[in-house]
């Protein structure tokens, strides 16, 4: 086992729970670098998820466009969340948080609506998140006024070039490093954009959004074409706010979507349901166990974002699944409760089109393939090298740590499973998937396991440590 590193560790949790050894469980050190996680006896509870970060990024932008007051009921309270809130009050709206709690937050937006908004005096700074710099990009676009956005060191590095070719094509201006493909970038929006028919080059529901989000001001008809269908949730929200969206998937699983401009947004109440990609840490963490039910409320399970749970059902998960009455109406996003018990998981191979579909949970799901009989293939995974790091990198270096056996060929990823886990140092690359996955494996490797720089988590999941605490029984 790795040596503990030198440093004052105080607990993680609320109230910290002893160990069996009569220490805490999971402690982290004083100045947030690293957390040390042992092993679990058993895993019972009800983790509270945070908001679906996707549909709560949305929910900010599209109250943006619209004039009046929107409600947004337990969105996602994490970092990059709260980075999308300030750019929206930054452009012009009023952005009041309000009911604080596990991770979520409810907003009350108050804005002038698209066509009014507020040149920013300054830089945007979107932080550590993707999906806030290629959203707003494409909400910019369409209005009359320049704008720079900039992140951290992580998303400078994050290519931006798959979202400006097609924003460009619409009329928008653009200018930056490597001909406008990395941030800091520069925008200069048009009051009426011109309307584009796109495929996508590879699969992305953040370009697909983007190109939504300026053909609201575009002259005419837009189509964004994928070879597979992404994440929905832009097209169902704006149906849910009066434009017309329409989607059509041919024999050959192409899919096009179509938003005829302009177009305005109306102001609306939402409630966020539970993110599913939240949710798969403890899914994963309930089947490798071999003494666990979890309980989790509420979870999306919009055909686009469940493929978790169908692609660990055919590892041989025990999941159940309760539905529950959607908010939103026919265009809103399906719910479910969800149980999950220890599993005997088998390997499985995951196409390409399983990685687009699972794109977030693929770090989780490696580790599922390590306590799974036979050997796992994970093919063409190359997004991942794209992310807030390589995480084919990082997955095969802490899985390998642990004691995993991982192969690398390219874009592909091979797990034998069977491998016993051993307490190990893990590195995170400051990757909020990666934290969250290495102290999963915590609870069930031999031994204790030292996650670094485990801050990260908050980017997507405040409160994850505190509910990791809280599922030892």
């Amino acid at each position: 086992m790795a040596s503990e590193p030198a440093g004052r560790l105080s607990a993680i949790g609320d109230p910290a729970r002893p160990g069996p050894d009569g220490d805490d469980a999971i402690v982290v050190r004083s100045d947030g670098d690293v957390a040390l996680v042992r092993s679990a006896a058993r895993l019972r509870g009800r983790p509270a998820l945070p908001g679906d970060k996707s549909i709560s990024h949305r929910a900010l932008l599209l109250a943006l466009l619209a004039e009046g007051e929107s409600r947004i009921t337990a969105a996602g309270d994490g970092a990059d969340v709260r980075t999308t809130a300030g750019i929206v009050a930054t452009l012009g709206a009023t952005v009041e948080r309000l009911n604080e709690r596990s991770g979520r937050v409810d907003y009350r937006v108050v804005s002038p609506g698209g066509a009014d908004l507020r040149e920013p005096d300054g830089i945007l700074d979107c932080g550590n998140s993707g999906t806030s710099t290629r959203l707003v990009a494409g909400l910019l676009a369409g209005r009359p006024l320049f704008a720079v956005l900039d992140g951290d060191a992580s998303l400078r590095r994050r290519p931006m070039g798959r979202v400006v070719e097609p924003l460009a094509a619409m009329g928008a201006s653009f200018g930056g490093r490597r001909g406008a493909t990395l941030l800091p970038l520069a925008i200069t929006g048009r009051r009426r954009l011109t309307a584009i028919t796109y495929a996508t080059p590879l699969p992305s529901a953040q370009v697909k959004s983007a190109i939504l989000l300026a053909a609201l001001a575009a002259d005419g008809e837009s189509a964004v074409s994928e070879a597979l269908q992404t994440r929905d949730h832009t097209e169902r929200m704006l149906r849910v706010r009066g434009v017309a969206v329409t989607g059509t998937t041919a024999a050959d699983g192409r899919h096009v979507v179509r938003l005829a401009g302009p177009s305005a947004v109306r102001a609306v109440a939402e409630t966020v349901p539970s993110d599913p990609s939240g949710a798969a840490f403890w899914l994963v963490a309930a089947a490798i166990h071999p003494d666990a039910e979890l309980h989790l409320d509420g979870v999306s399970t919009n055909p686009t974002r469940r493929a978790i749970i169908d692609i660990l059902r055919r590892m041989g998960a025990d999941i159940e699944e309760h539905d529950r009455t959607s908010p939103g109406g026919p265009d809103g996003e399906p719910l479910a409760d969800l149980v999950v018990r220890s599993s005997d998981l088998r390997a499985i191979d995951l196409s390409p089109a399983d990685v687009a579909a699972a794109i977030d949970e693929i770090p989780i799901l490696a580790l599922a393939a390590t306590a799974a009989s036979g050997t796992t293939r994970i093919r063409g995974a190359g997004e991942l090298r794209h992310k807030e790091s390589d995480r084919i990198a990082g997955i095969a270096d802490g899985l390998t740590a642990l004691g995993a056996r991982v192969r690398v060929t390219g874009d592909d990823i091979e797990i034998e499973g069977g491998a016993r886990l051993r307490g190990a140092v893990t590195e995170t690359l400051d990757d909020h998937r990666l934290a969250m996955t290495f102290a999963i494996a915590g609870l069930i490797a031999e031994g204790e396991t030292i996650v670094r720089r485990p801050g990260s988590a908050a980017i997507s999941y405040p409160g994850f440590f505190r509910e990791l605490e809280g599922v030892r029984a």
